[in-house]
Formats: structure tokens, C-alpha cells, sequence
């Protein structure tokens, strides 16, 4: 053991005889360990509402979106096959958008409908996944009614269950002698699907092409656009391009997941950079009771210190043995503070024994997700602001001149 290390760990398991320092550095640990035990747990929490949408939003829409600059998209299926061939993309289905109103006994809501292929969707869409009750393959119709799939916030809304009949008026109708007369048909719901955000689970229906193309007045075989899943999303930049030069059509438009929703995501990464920066400061008022303890440590041990540079110990090697000091009460405020932060997080994830509306946030659940990076990220903010506050405490301990201490003594 080098002789600054021993003189540091001598001096800080002495501090138990000055009461006092004693209590100052305690307080130092704790004040570290509770700044990052907090900085793990929110920054978690921030990862994991970010994930937790991306997971959502991309499990509800597609990770790259062809559609047509000019209304609708005809020769769609060999678009798809093109689409296909391109390095990267694992799926490819063709999809009709529209918002209509959707009318019960109970009441009437607008609702985003959207016109899948059953056959092609599951290869894009995590709906299968989401179903609390009937089937994708259901769409195809129960009797002389197609069929309509809603979110579980609509259906508690307005009453409905697996097999209640709705009906549903699109904006697209006709105009005549009596004026504007809207298109209504009555569907069947053939299922309910729970995504965990309320904006889908409360205003998205599904149903089939066929039956979208004749709700909306739709002639010939042509759909809103198309919908592609990659294998890598965050490499959807380069292949919308290679998208866009395998189509080389002037009349579609290609748009991935990372421009749709960028005002999202830039602003969930914001909160979580501010999130980081007030928390660290929780570990900087912590390192400043190092700064404390360390001063006075060096105020008490003056004659230590003379002693010392007396018989051959040069400034940096004093300089060092408080650095090393204070580093050692930065290093157990952050191992503590691992220790309390990396259990709770994972308390939360597993048991979410803390609730939110779901009405008022887009989950019911804090959700939580550790990434390696930020718990280094965390660990060396910490060590860096504690060890910079051992600088001026260390430096005045240099400063010391051997004579001025032992001249009363």
C-alpha cells in the first residue's frame, strides 16, 4: 500500500474520535448516496416512459409509412413487392386512414379508422398482440356485417362488448337534391384491443380494406398508402432512402417513425437532460460537506501535517492523501447510493406498485428501464464532482509551511 493511501484511510476511520467531522463527512456520504440513488431511479423512469412509447407507438404504427401525394395509391401491390425487396425491411402492408364518427344507442364518438389486411398486418402492426378479446381474422365479417375492432377505452365509453352492433358515418358521402347525405354502414365488433395509451385505446378502430374502401366511397382496388417494419429502428434514415430510390416515384411519400414523432421523443430527451442536471445537484450540495469535513480535517491535523513534510513528505504526496480522502467518502456515498437506487428501480419495474390514471397519463404505470450507459454516466458525474471537491481543501494542505505549524508547539 502506497504511503499517501495509508495515511488517507488512517485519517478517515480516525474520524470516529472527532465527533463532530465525523458527522459532517456522514453527512457528506449520505448527501452523495441519496443524489444518485434519486439520479437512478428518475433517469430509469425517463428511459422507460421513452421506451415504453416507442414501444407503443411503434407496435400501433409502422416504422416507415409510403403514402400518396395524390390521394390514394393504385398499383399498391406492386409497390409492396418493391418495398419488400429492400435490405432491412421484414414487412410490408397495405392500410386506408380515415376519421368518421362512430355512432351507438350510448352516444356518438369520432374515431381514426383504419383499413387493414389481416393476412399481411401481423408482419407490421402488434394488434394480434394487444387483443383483449375476438381476433384480427375476425374483420372479415360476421354474417351480412363486416366487422370492427375498437380500443377497450372506447368500448367502456360507449357500452360495447364482442358482437354489439355500431354504426359508422363517414364525412365522404353524397350530395343530392335533399343536400349532403353522409355514407352509413353497421358493423359488428368483432374485438377489443388494449395498447396502455389512452389516445389509441380511445379513438382507434379497425377494420377491413374491403370494407374501409366501401365506407369511404373508395373506387377500385387502391389504399391510403403502405406500412413497413425494419429490422433495425433507428437505421429507418437510410432505409426510407433506399426506399425512396427503389420506388423512384415522384408521386408517393416516404416518412419514418423518427420524423413523424420527433417533437415526442426531443422533448422526452430534454426532460430527461434536465432531470439529470437538477438531480446532480443533490450529489454537489453532498460534495460540498466533503469540502466541509476536509477543511477542518486540515485545520485539526496541522502539526500532522508539519510533522510529516518535517521527516520527507514532499507537497504533492500531502496534497494527495486529501484528495485520496475525500475521494474515499465520494466512492461510499456513490456505492450506497447504487445500492438503494438499482433496487427500487427494479422494485418498480417488477411489482408497479406505484399507479396513474390512465385517463390523464398515456400509461397506467411508472415504467422503468436501466441502461449501462447511464449508470456509468451516473457513477463518474458523481466521482467527478466529489473528487473536484477535494481540490481546495488538498491544496491548502499543501500550502502548510512546516515552521509556521510547529513554531507554538
Amino acid at each position: 500500500m502506497r504511503f499517501e493511501t495509508f495515511v488517507a484511510l488512517r485519517y478517515l476511520f480516525a474520524l470516529r474520535k472527532q465527533s463532530f467531522i465525523s458527522i459532517v463527512s456522514l453527512f457528506a456520504v449520505c448527501g452523495v448516496a441519496i443524489g444518485v440513488g434519486a439520479l437512478i431511479v428518475v433517469i430509469g423512469v425517463m428511459n422507460g416512459f421513452s421506451t415504453d412509447f416507442q414501444e407503443k407507438i411503434l407496435g400501433v404504427n409502422a416504422h416507415i409509412m409510403v403514402t400518396s401525394l395524390r390521394g390514394g395509391i393504385k398499383d399498391y401491390e406492386k409497390l409492396a413487392d418493391e418495398a419488400s425487396r429492400v435490405q432491412g425491411v421484414v414487412g410490408v402492408t397495405p392500410f386506408v386512414y380515415s376519421e368518421v364518427m362512430l355512432s351507438t344507442r350510448s352516444g356518438v364518438k369520432g374515431v381514426v379508422l383504419r383499413g387493414i389486411d389481416p393476412a399481411t398486418s401481423d408482419s407490421v402492426l402488434s394488434l394480434s398482440k394487444d387483443m383483449v378479446s375476438g381476433d384480427v381474422t375476425n374483420l372479415e365479417g360476421h354474417g351480412d356485417f363486416p366487422g370492427i375492432i375498437v380500443g377497450s377505452e372506447l368500448a367502456k365509453r360507449l357500452g360495447l362488448t364482442q358482437g354489439s352492433e355500431v354504426n359508422l358515418l363517414s364525412p365522404s358521402g353524397r350530395s343530392g337534391s335533399a343536400g349532403f347525405t353522409p355514407r352509413v354502414r353497421r358493423f359488428i365488433v368483432a374485438g377489443i384491443f388494449r395498447t396502455g395509451m389512452f389516445e389509441y385505446d380511445s379513438s382507434l378502430g379497425y377494420v377491413s380494406i374491403p370494407a374501409a374502401r366501401k365506407l369511404l366511397g373508395f373506387k377500385g382496388d387502391v389504399v391510403s398508402g403502405l406500412e413497413i417494419s425494419v429490422d433495425d429502428v433507428y437505421n429507418v434514415e437510410q432505409i426510407s432512402g433506399d426506399l425512396r430510390e427503389a420506388i423512384g416515384s415522384f408521386t408517393v411519400y416516404v416518412r419514418h417513425w423518427q420524423e413523424m414523432n420527433a417533437n415526442l421523443f426531443a422533448a422526452l430527451k430534454l426532460e430527461k437532460t434536465a432531470m439529470f442536471i437538477i438531480l446532480a445537484m443533490i450529489v454537489l450540495v453532498g460534495s460540498f460537506s466533503i469540502v466541509t469535513s476536509l477543511v477542518m480535517l486540515v485545520i485539526q491535523k496541522t502539526k500532522d501535517i508539519a510533522v510529516l513534510m518535517s521527516i520527507g513528505a514532499n507537497v504533492a504526496s500531502i496534497r494527495r492523501i486529501f484528495m485520496l480522502q475525500g475521494t474515499f467518502i465520494g466512492l461510499a456515498g456513490t456505492f450506497i447510493g447504487f445500492l438503494i437506487g438499482v433496487p427500487v428501480s427494479l422494485l418498480l419495474k417488477k411489482y408497479q406498485f406505484i399507479k396513474l390514471p390512465s385517463n390523464v397519463y398515456p400509461v397506467d404505470y411508472l415504467p422503468v428501464r436501466l441502461e449501462a450507459f447511464d449508470l456509468v454516466a451516473i457513477g463518474a458525474a458523481a466521482f467527478l464532482l466529489c473528487f473536484l471537491a477535494t481540490i481546495y481543501p488538498a491544496r491548502r494542505a499543501a500550502a502548510l509551511s512546516p515552521s509556521e505549524a510547529l513554531r507554538y508547539e
